[in-house]
């Protein structure tokens, strides 16, 4: 008896050590459930367009689609001018070059004429359709709805 006595005391605590459990942490509260979302993405969606787009203004032969055609027609028109004046100042000195004295021009005029003239006219016409070529992709870009815009679009230089 005297050994229950014993252990059961207040001082059988401080005497026999008890073997430590080892202490539970607290565990984390679960992660949420990951949801995963199907429809349609953003971007594909159609929605009405904020504005009237230029090509009803355009085919409708409004006052709008009427400056649209007009500002294009007058780019292509002041490339077009460009293009013709250096043309005319290329073709324009041959006759300078051909009054020169026969002595003093020499084969130098034929040259010009043969040689010269044609890469000049060649870049010349390079330009002008490079430079239609991006009024025409800048007006497009303009009348285009920007959800029906082309995904590659050529840059001009």
């Amino acid at each position: 008896m005297t050994s229950a006595c014993v252990d059961s005391g207040p001082m059988a605590d401080q005497q026999q050590p008890r073997p430590q459990q080892p202490r539970a942490r607290p565990q984390p509260p679960p992660s949420p459930r990951r949801e995963v979302v199907t429809g349609v993405p953003r971007g594909t969606r159609s929605r009405p367009p904020a504005h009237t787009p230029a090509r009803s203004e355009i085919s409708e032969q409004t006052t709008l689609g009427a400056t649209y055609v007009r500002a294009l027609m007058r780019s292509q028109l002041r490339a077009g001018l460009g293009a013709l004046g250096a043309l005319a100042l290329l073709v324009g000195t041959l006759p300078v070059l051909f009054t020169l004295s026969r002595a003093e021009s020499g084969p130098l005029a034929w040259v010009a004429l043969g040689l010269a003239a044609y890469p000049v006219m060649w870049l010349i016409a390079r330009w002008y359709v490079t430079r239609a070529e991006r009024n025409e992709a800048d007006f497009t870009g303009l009348v285009m709805d920007p959800a029906e815009a082309p995904s590659v679009r050529r840059q001009a230089g």
